[in-house]
């Protein structure tokens, strides 16, 4: 059984700070090099979205803001993404998580599959996570890519190194994780758009170990910068036995460049 080694957790931490960074660069450097720009396609997206409901006894809210940038050309993508979301409870706060990640594509000729990397930091109290890293390579590959219909399934192996809320306890706690990721997504006449993607994260040094995590969405396109959207997500993290369930509505404003 994989034991916990404060050393490697210092160390493992300093090297996936290292290489979101290092992506970082590499996204900014991909987005400015002049000889890039007739190949290169550039896209940013900002989702802001909510729920609230008020009755004589319940006062709840909820708020989701997420922003992601691209950059894309024949052979590669690299996706910056943040989301953060805030809820409170009858004036108790029930929800306050963050998740920033860097992750990239690199490209064969199709129908080959494709090499993805990721990694990925997270902090979220309705979860119990104080703090998660993640950084891990795979494989994926394109079930059926038109452009009405997208079917995408991935997997590969994660590295975790995370401080958790166990039991009121903060734990140390680090272990490999297989990742298995299936994508959807359905236009209809490009102004309807079904999509969805879920996650499932199994511990390869604890059975007990698994985390899932779904979402869902349902997007009516007005114009090509504006949609309005519905999204449903569902995370599960058996190791803090935590679970939340969020329904939200708002838009989504993007523009490709």
């Amino acid at each position: 059984m994989y034991q916990y080694n404060p050393v490697v957790l210092i160390s493992t931490q300093s090297m996936i700070i290292k290489t979101l960074t290092s992506l970082l660069l590499v996204l900014l450097y991909l987005s400015g090099y002049p000889q890039f720009k007739d190949s290169t396609h550039h896209f940013i997206a900002f989702n802001a979205s909510g729920n609230i409901n008020k009755t004589n006894t319940t006062d709840a809210y909820i708020l989701n803001n997420s922003l992601k940038f691209s950059v894309r050309n024949k052979k590669a993508v690299l996706n910056f993404n943040n989301n953060w979301l805030y809820g409170k409870q009858n004036r108790q706060l029930s929800n306050n998580d963050y998740t920033a990640s860097l992750d990239f594509n690199l490209y064969q000729k199709e129908p080959s599959p494709y090499y993805w990397g990721l990694a990925n930091f997270t902090t979220s109290y309705s979860l119990k996570i104080v703090n998660q890293l993640q950084a891990g390579l795979g494989l994926a590959y394109n079930v059926v890519n038109s452009e009405r219909i997208q079917l995408n399934i991935s997997n590969g192996i994660l590295f975790e190194t995370s401080k958790l809320l166990v039991n009121d306890h903060n734990e140390y706690y680090q272990t490999f994780r297989n990742s298995l990721r299936v994508f959807f997504k359905y236009s209809i006449k490009k102004i309807i758009v079904l999509d969805g993607t879920g996650f499932l994260q199994n511990s390869l040094n604890y059975k007990d170990d698994y985390i899932i995590s779904t979402s869902s969405g349902f997007s009516v396109i007005l114009n090509k910068y504006l949609s309005l959207n519905t999204s449903l997500k569902y995370n599960k993290l058996t190791k803090t036995r935590s679970e939340n369930l969020i329904l939200t509505y708002g838009f989504k404003a993007e523009r490709y460049f």
